[in-house]
């Protein structure tokens, strides 16, 4: 009875049988051809820009896989960070709300970054992006990727303790790298060029960089500290932070032997941003993190000055 009855709802609605119809899938003669994976790299890196300044406003990820010294892949996205964005980080990597509005958000690209990154030697230049993912993945619920992190900083302290600054920026300039800085596909690609030519240059290889004994040496030996500043001078009670080229090496100390005192970047107790440069000043220079601080301090009424090297020389000379 019922099998007349689909018979002329079929012939009413235009419908065939399965058994006439075309097959979904056509039939092959043998497997499927099978496409090796590329080669695993040795190491990743990742490099995120925020939105904000909490860790978890990722709104771009970089990552790039190296394998053999050289590049093997290069992976970049923009991210909805789902916050709000601040002027100061608008400012430093350009990018604003606007450009994220139809992007992922972090929980999508999830699955994306743990294939690249899962069970992988990742770099990153500072902890500032192991904590930035660690906060994402807190915020979303999900557990931190597992990863074996190595800081390519302290990498470069190690192959290159002469430099005056470990800067991302200094780094490229010194190795001669092409760097769009706070972009994070350019920032991961240097920093996993950082790591490559160091290990070319002191000879010691990737497992020798995850291995704990060279941690807190310089291949010259331990690392310098910030020279000790002298009790009097023209430059006694100055706070003073340097964005200086590779070449700058004296300059630390000619702050400290006038009583100045180096620090690591530009906090609100600064005094004093010296830049090894002339004016106008480099976009380089007026898109790095510790420029825009000092001006932002500024503009709120701090106590800072933005000096050429040259300048403070000449300040020193005169006082002297």
């Amino acid at each position: 009875m019922t099998a007349p009855i689909l018979q002329d709802l079929a012939r009413q609605y235009g419908l065939k049988p399965a058994s006439a119809l075309d097959p979904l899938v056509e039939p092959r003669d043998g497997p499927l051809p099978f496409s090796p994976a590329a080669a695993a790299p040795d190491f990743v890196v990742i490099d995120v820009e925020t939105a904000c300044h909490r860790a978890s406003s990722i709104c771009q990820i970089g990552i790039v896989g190296f394998a053999g010294g050289r590049e093997v892949f290069a992976y970049e996205t923009l991210v909805n960070p789902q916050d709000a964005f601040s002027p100061f980080s608008t400012r430093l990597h350009g990018i604003g709300p606007q450009h994220v509005a139809d992007q992922p958000s972090f929980p999508r690209l999830y699955g994306t970054l743990l294939e690249h990154l899962g069970g992988r030697v990742t770099v990153a230049h500072s902890n500032f992006d192991q904590g930035a993912l660690s906060a994402a993945c807190r915020i979303a619920g999900l557990p931190m990727i597992r990863s074996r992190w190595l800081d390519s900083v302290k990498v470069a302290r190690h192959a290159w303790p002469d430099l005056p600054t470990h800067r991302l920026n200094a780094l490229a300039s010194h190795l001669d790298l092409e760097h769009k800085h706070h972009d994070a596909l350019s920032d991961a690609r240097v920093a996993g060029w950082v790591v490559v030519r160091a290990m070319e240059t002191t000879g010691l290889d990737l497992a020798g960089y995850l291995a704990a004994p060279w941690r807190g040496q310089t291949s010259r030996g331990s690392r310098k500290p910030r020279p000790r500043p002298a009790a009097e001078g023209p430059l006694a009670g100055e706070k003073v932070a340097i964005i200086a080229s590779p070449h700058d090496t004296d300059l630390p100390a000619r702050i400290a032997a006038a009583g100045g005192r180096v620090m690591a970047g530009v906090g609100r107790t600064t005094t004093l941003l010296v830049i090894a440069g002339d004016r106008p000043f480099s976009s380089g220079v007026r898109v790095s993190a510790d420029f825009l601080k000092a001006e932002a301090l500024a503009a709120d009424g701090g106590s800072i000055s933005i000096v050429t090297a040259d300048e403070l020389r000449d300040r020193i000379a005169a006082a002297a």
